[in-house]
């Protein structure tokens, strides 16, 4: 019987340019799921509200079973340069971005949360794909979200 952390995945990987999460082991790719994005996803979260994905280095945290999606895992958004950057604008930097699956509580179609991008600066994923990251991750799994 394999250990289970020879299948997880060692870091995970956003690009949102291709709307794609990837999940990587020793640097290749064992997953690969599309995403939707924030409603105003290009450039970098600076501050709550601007409906943005953040970009640069985090952590998965903490995992929620109890959510108003299916199943969310918290990333560590705001790290230090993002709290430093936000201090300084003289704003909030915001915060409870996370990976998750769809509305428990659906406002649209199907098809509308798998063709845009609709959070308030998350990253969506189907039901499907969430429960394989789920799987595939560990707490403190590093996170890169790229441009």
């Amino acid at each position: 019987v394999a250990d289970a952390n020879e299948i997880l995945a060692d870091r995970v990987l956003i690009k949102k340019s291709e709307r794609t999460l990837y999940l990587l082991k020793a640097g290749a790719v064992i997953g690969r799921y599309k995403i939707a994005l924030g409603l105003m996803p290009d450039g970098h979260k600076s501050q709550e509200g601007d409906f943005r994905t953040p970009e640069g280095d985090y952590e998965l945290t903490h995992r929620l079973v109890d959510s108003d999606y299916f199943m969310a895992i918290q990333v560590s958004y705001p790290n230090a340069a993002d709290a430093a950057r936000a201090a300084s604008l003289g704003v909030e930097p915001g915060g409870q971005i996370m990976i998750h699956g769809q509305p428990g509580q659906p406002k649209r179609s199907t098809a509308y949360y798998q063709n845009f991008d609709w959070t308030d600066g998350c990253i969506a994923v189907s039901n499907a794909a969430m429960v394989d990251i789920w799987q595939l991750t560990a707490e403190n799994t590093p996170i890169t979200i790229e441009p």
